[in-house]
C-alpha cells in the first residue's frame, strides 16, 4: 500500500470533499441543494474509470447518467435565494474531489478497507486544521467555537454520525464496493443521497 495512495485519498475526501463542502453550505448554497449538486461525483468517477481504468458503458447506463446529468442541470439553473454561483462551483468540486478518491481508493490494492479509510484520514488532519485556523480567526476563534458548541443530544448524534457511521463504516464499505464492481454499478448509487437531503430541509433541532 503507497503511501501516496492513502494521502491523495485522505486530502481528497478530507478536505476536498467534506472541508470544501461545509464552507460552501455556510451561507454559499442551501443544503438541500448542495446534496444533490456534490453527485456531480457520478460523472467523475464514471469518467476516470473509463480514462485510467479502461471500462466501458453499456447503453441503458451511459442513457441514464444523461438523464441524470440533465436533471442536476435543470435543478441547478432553478435555484433559490441562498444558494450563489460560487456555492454551485465549490461543490462542483467536492463532486471532483469526490470522484478522485473513488478512483484512488480502487486503485490502492488493499484488502482491509476499514484500515484504509482510518490511515488515509490522517493525511487530512493538518491541512483542515490550517484551514480552519486561517478562515476561522486563529487559535482563539477556534477554542471559542469548541467551547461554545451545543452540547445537546442531537448535537452529539450528528457528530457520531459523520464520525461512525458516515466516515468510517460508510466510506469503508463503499471503497469495498467500488473494489469489487464497476464504477457504472456502484457510483450511482448516493443519488439517493439528494432525496433525504432536499426532503430534510427543515431543522429538526
Amino acid at each position: 500500500m503507497s503511501r501516496v495512495n492513502l494521502c491523495i485519498y485522505g486530502l481528497a475526501v478530507g478536505v476536498g470533499q467534506f472541508g470544501i463542502l461545509y464552507f460552501a453550505i455556510n451561507g454559499r448554497i442551501s443544503l438541500g441543494l448542495a446534496s444533490l449538486v456534490i453527485q456531480t461525483q457520478v460523472f467523475f468517477t464514471i469518467g476516470f474509470a473509463m480514462l485510467f481504468a479502461k471500462e466501458r458503458l453499456r447503453l441503458y447506463q451511459a442513457l441514464a447518467v444523461l438523464i441524470a446529468m440533465a436533471g442536476l442541470v435543470i435543478i441547478a439553473l432553478h435555484t433559490n435565494a441562498t444558494t450563489t454561483f460560487m456555492g454551485l462551483i465549490l461543490v462542483v468540486f467536492c463532486g471532483f474531489s469526490w470522484g478522485i478518491a473513488n478512483t484512488v481508493s480502487r486503485r490502492a490494492d488493499f484488502i482491509n478497507m476499514l484500515s484504509y479509510v482510518v490511515w488515509a484520514s490522517a493525511f487530512a488532519i493538518p491541512l483542515l486544521f490550517a484551514i480552519s485556523f486561517v478562515f476561522e480567526g486563529g487559535l482563539d476563534n477556534m477554542s471559542t467555537a469548541i467551547t461554545s458548541a451545543p452540547v445537546g443530544a442531537w448535537a452529539w448524534a450528528g457528530v457520531l454520525w459523520q464520525s461512525w457511521a458516515n466516515t468510517i463504516f460508510g466510506y469503508a464499505a463503499w471503497a469495498w464496493l467500488l473494489s469489487k464492481h464497476s464504477a457504472a454499478v456502484v457510483g450511482p448509487a448516493p443519488l439517493l443521497v439528494p432525496i433525504f437531503g432536499m426532503g430534510g430541509q427543515q431543522p429538526i433541532f
